[in-house]
This record gives C-alpha cells, structure tokens and sequence, in this order.
C-alpha cells in the first residue's frame, strides 16, 4: 500500500515534511510526495498520486490566506477533492489550515502540525486499520485542536 502526500508551494510551513516524519513514525507505509504551487493545484496532484503513482489514500496539504480570494480559492479545492474521491474510488484526506483560525503565528503552528499529523494517523487507519475509527465515531474528535467529546444523554 502506498499513501500520497500533495501539498504547495504557498503554505507557510512545509506540511508534506510534516506529513512524511508522521508517516515514517508510525507505520512502513511507502509513499509518493507531489508539490505544487497552490491549492486550486491540489485536485490535480492529488489525481496524478492516485492515477500515475499508484497511491492508495492521499493526504491533501493546504494552506488559506486570510483574503476573501484566498477562501474562494479553498471551496474550489475542496469541490476538486470531492471529485476526484468520487472518480477514483480513493480516500483523500484534506489537511487545509486557514490563516485566520488562530490569534498568532505561534498557535497557527501548533494547530497547523496537530492537524497535519492527525490526519496522517486517520489515513493510516482508514488503510491499515478502518475499525478503530469506527470505535471513535461520534467521539467529538478534532485535528489541530483538542477533542470536544461527545454529547451524552
């Protein structure tokens, strides 16, 4: 099995770095890394992982400036990903930080590496290992910030 890893040129941290040491520290997992220079690139990398390099999940990694072009840009990935989820038959996780979903760079960066290694831990496990997510369904859990637990009745 062999996990995909996209990401761009304008994150302002280098996430498929981050993503690969995650892969590497928790699984023996092969993996293919494509750059590009923006989101609205990701739909395509993320195709040519899955098509030409034989991946099979993804790890989409975006970056979202604080302008409003730059959130117009994110829903046009993001309707690109759904899209090639549902051409391909693969799982694509996307990884996206938004600039503005922190006070302080210092917290983006905490958020931005949570986020990146969880969801590198959930592609593993959709892969290696589909029924531990299902024990965590309805769990509150949460990339880049901390679990907001489940509701109890």
């Amino acid at each position: 099995m062999k996990v995909g890893i996209a990401d761009t040129t304008f994150s302002r941290i280098n996430m498929g770095k981050i993503a690969i040491d995650e892969l590497r520290s928790i699984s023996s997992l092969s993996y293919e890394r494509y750059t590009v220079p923006g989101i609205k690139d990701l739909p395509i990398a993320v195709k040519k992982l899955i098509d030409e390099r034989d991946c099979d999940i993804v790890i989409s990694c975006g970056w979202v400036g604080r302008t409003e072009t730059d959130k117009l840009s994110y829903i046009v990935l993001s309707m690109g990903i759904q899209l090639v989820q549902l051409l391909t038959g693969r799982h694509v996780i996307d990884v996206t930080i938004h600039e503005d979903e922190a006070e302080d760079e210092e917290e983006l960066l905490r958020v931005a590496e949570n986020r990146v290694r969880e969801h590198v831990r959930n592609a593993v496990d959709l892969l290696l290992n589909p029924k531990k997510l299902e024990k965590l369904a309805g769990t509150g859990q949460r990339q880049g910030y901390e679990d907001v637990g489940e509701i109890r009745r």
